[in-house]
């Protein structure tokens, strides 16, 4: 059974082998610039991917010819037919999971590649996501009114702006997704 991770995980690989191939520690080095969320995924998550994803035909792997001589060859990974495939049937997901903290920035970090109905349902979906966080903080701060403990009120104002700055920023990533589409008068990936 394919769990959320790993789907998070084949999705951010594909996405990054889909633009050149590349070796698992140049990989990783990728992951962690670009989707610093990632860091919860170590070296022990990511070549076991690389490996299932191999034997069931999604990559493929050779060793690197520049290696110097005596020292071990590093492994090149590179997408192939199938694996294309997996990457779009990825990207055209937009079920409600991938609007969470976790699946977001990876498929935020593609949106390059993703149809416009399928970005516009997960910005849509995040948005909705963090506006109920944000009703329960506001809530919660109601309760405590800073009487009580000024230390947690303080933290649930700090989490409740932060959730209001994102939703802003949302709003204005939808607004401007809606404008593109209206001007190029199609839905598909951003020019």
């Amino acid at each position: 059974m394919e769990t959320r991770r790993s789907r998070v995980l084949d999705l951010a690989v594909l996405g990054h082998l889909a633009e050149a191939p590349m070796h698992g520690y140049e990989l990783r080095k990728r992951l962690d610039r670009e989707l610093g969320l990632l860091r919860a995924f170590s070296y022990g998550s990511l070549y076991p991917r690389l490996r299932a994803m191999r034997c069931g035909g999604l990559v493929e792997a050779d060793g690197d010819p520049s290696a110097a001589a005596g020292r071990r060859s590093r492994i090149v990974y590179r997408l192939t037919d199938d694996g294309r495939a997996a990457l779009l049937r990825l990207l055209s997901d937009s079920a409600p999971a991938e609007s969470d903290d976790e699946c977001f920035g990876v498929h935020f970090t593609l949106f390059g590649r993703t149809r416009y109905e399928v970005r516009m349902r997960i910005l849509a979906g995040r948005r909705h996501r963090l506006a109920q966080r944000l009703d329960a903080l506001q809530e919660a701060l109601g309760r405590l009114g800073g009487r009580d403990d000024p230390y947690t009120y303080e933290l649930h104002r700090h989490r409740a702006e932060a959730l209001r700055r994102e939703i802003g920023w949302l709003d204005g990533l939808i607004e401007r997704e809606r404008r593109c589409a209206e001007r190029d008068g199609a839905a598909g990936p951003p020019r």
